[in-house]
């Protein structure tokens, strides 16, 4: 399902980079590491057309991915940015291709891309789920619980969000924090749409440990093993009942394609961020659509930017899982955009106005700034 119509050419002027430090509403642990604060980018093209917002979802340390945010801050200025301030024009399809040759950054590439995208789109007066191929105006909104202190205080999270209305429920699990958790939640809240997320903290010599979950009658167990281990995890889907799903392991529609090829993931996730950007991650859809894959939209806690985007990605019709496109509220007292995300009956709704649809709301994104800076041609 390609794009049904590009957007013209803008005319780039320049790049403002910020990095913003957003304290959460409760720290965020997974099996790599705690978060208290969220660290990011935000991109503002600067066209002859007006501007465009984008997000660089890096964390501070290298340990979801090998990006990280002063890496990335590096390497936009370095590189990125002014391969694309070299065209005199570029339209938002050709970004990728653009900077095809500065091997990774994936992340960066996105959020640049998603930042030129916007300022076209807001240009032509044109929502971005529109020109995505959206066919929903809402999505249903699942939330994303860390690692808590024990058994009991995961229970009185996860209740927690229930009474909120989220419509599906993913934990985060490491050894010694498995079997345990998922039992204390399976067996507080019966049958709700209930799915595990390791991050990569196993190897395939946990295979029966994690044959256990098959247990708890989960939506699927999401990356278990390490991201290049595509044959393991073919391996190990074999081996479980639970359907396995890809996140780290899945950086394009190319190995996107492998893993389905290998057996590896019956369910994909799919972030824009870590594939390089929203158009790849549309490919990414057409190819699991295509071949009966469901998939769903992952989350990188972030701002209203990322937020509003990843909501008209998740609105396409592959997206057949609740994905992580939460309320704003679930990470962020304040947002910094003026009508950050909210929760409706178990949903979000996707933005309908030009571009992301959000407006940046100045004040809440100076006083979580931290760095600036502004490239011109």
């Amino acid at each position: 399902m390609p794009i049904a119509r590009p957007v013209a050419p803008v005319a780039l002027e320049g790049f403002e980079l910020r990095v913003l430090h957003l304290p959460l509403v409760s720290p965020f642990t997974t099996s790599f590491g705690t978060e208290t604060v969220r660290e990011v980018i935000v991109v503002r093209a600067l066209t002859a057309e007006g501007e465009g917002w984008g997000e660089i979802v890096t964390q501070q340390s290298p340990l979801y991915s090998s990006e990280y945010t002063y890496g990335a801050w590096d390497v936009a200025q370095r590189f990125l940015i002014p391969a694309l301030l070299d065209r005199q024009t570029v339209a938002a399809e050709d970004v990728a291709a653009t900077l095809e040759p500065f091997v990774g950054h994936r992340m960066v590439k996105a959020g640049l891309e998603l930042a030129v995208l916007d300022a076209a789109l807001r240009a032509e007066g044109r929502p971005l789920g529109e020109y995505l191929g959206a066919v929903r105006d809402r999505i249903p909104s699942g939330v994303s619980v860390g690692i808590q202190r024990d058994p009991a205080a995961l229970v009185d999270a996860v209740g927690g969000y229930l009474d909120e209305g989220y419509v599906r429920i993913k934990i985060k699990i490491k050894p010694g924090r498995d079997i345990g958790d998922t039992a204390a939640v399976r067996d507080a809240f019966g049958d709700i749409t209930l799915q595990v997320d390791a991050n990569s903290a196993y190897t395939l010599a946990d295979a029966d440990t994690l044959a256990e979950l098959d247990r708890f009658d989960l939506l699927l167990i999401e990356q278990p093993l390490q991201e290049d281990d595509l044959v393991d995890h073919a391996a190990l889907a074999a081996h479980l009942r639970t359907p396995v799903c890809l996140d780290e392991s899945i950086t394009s529609r190319k190995t996107a394609a492998d893993a389905l090829a290998l057996g590896a993931a019956s369910v994909i996730n799919i972030k824009a961020g870590r594939v390089g950007g929203y158009l790849e991650a549309v490919a990414i859809h057409d190819l699991c659509h295509g071949a009966g894959i469901p998939v769903w939209c992952g989350g990188m806690l972030e701002t209203g930017i990322g937020r509003a985007a990843n909501a008209a990605l998740a609105a396409l019709p592959g997206f057949t899982l609740p994905g992580d496109v939460s309320a704003s509220s679930r990470f962020f007292t304040r947002d910094i955009v003026t009508e950050p995300i909210t929760l409706e009956e178990g949903h979000v709704r996707v933005p309908d106005g030009a571009g992301l649809g959000v407006q940046i709301d100045p004040v809440a994104l100076d006083d979580v700034t931290v760095e600036r800076v502004e490239l011109r041609r």
